[in-house]
């Protein structure tokens, strides 16, 4: 794990700044690269080429290239777990408003990073079975805060009672589908639309017609 610049004394801070900042370039450029010729025909130097970097600094970071693919994927996850429920708190106290602030966010960061997302969906079966382990458990971490709120909601009376393990999943889904048929909904969306379409369609899931009045500005 990285540490925390805040925590460290100013001249350690920088230099933990430029190594997360530089990690991250070549976390960027693996995704790049195992997108176009697959994991196991990456070679160190086409890596080392696509992030500008020294073939040398990258065994500086990395210890081979299945450390690389693991962390180019547990990157992306905790994006989705450090990023998710702050966006969703901004929202404020309705569960409603936090369920489509915690989308939107959701496929903004899928959108981020969408070389990662679909490398994600090909290559994670490359681990050894402690990495796909680790995956699974991020997985599990990054979607809470969307379980949090569908259970706050169906608590409340202000949403149906839908099953909240599916619709969890089914959630992530919608937003990794952005990234995996791209090709697609890039042609035909906007990120915004995309966004958009998305939340009605699930809002319309998971609010009785009674509620819908209310969130009409979402449903639109």
């Amino acid at each position: 794990m990285s540490a925390d610049p805040s925590e460290l004394p100013i001249d350690e801070a920088v230099r933990a700044v430029r190594a997360n900042s530089r990690r991250r370039q070549i976390l960027i450029a693996a995704a790049k690269v195992m997108q176009r010729t697959g994991f196991h025909q990456m070679s160190m130097q086409a890596l080392a080429d696509e992030a500008n970097v020294s073939v040398g600094l990258l065994y500086k970071y990395f210890g081979n290239k299945e450390e690389i693919l693991l962390a180019t994927i547990t990157a992306i996850l905790d994006a989705f777990r450090d990023q998710l429920e702050p966006a969703m708190a901004a929202a404020g106290p309705d569960p409603v408003e936090r369920l489509a602030a915690g989308i939107r966010r959701f496929v903004e960061i899928v959108d981020e990073n969408l070389d990662a997302v679909a490398l994600t969906y090909r290559e994670s079966r490359t681990l050894d079975p402690t990495g796909r382990e680790k995956l699974k458990r991020l997985e599990i971490a990054t979607s809470a805060p969307l379980r949090a709120v569908l259970t706050e909601g169906i608590d409340a009376g202000i949403m149906n009672p839908v099953d909240v393990d599916l619709m969890v999943f089914d959630l992530v889904l919608l937003a990794h589908g952005w990234a995996l048929k791209h090709w697609h909904f890039g042609r035909v969306y906007s990120l915004d639309d995309y966004i958009r379409l998305q939340t009605r369609f699930v809002l319309n899931t998971v609010l009785p017609k009674t509620h819908r009045t209310r969130y009409r500005h979402l449903l639109e």
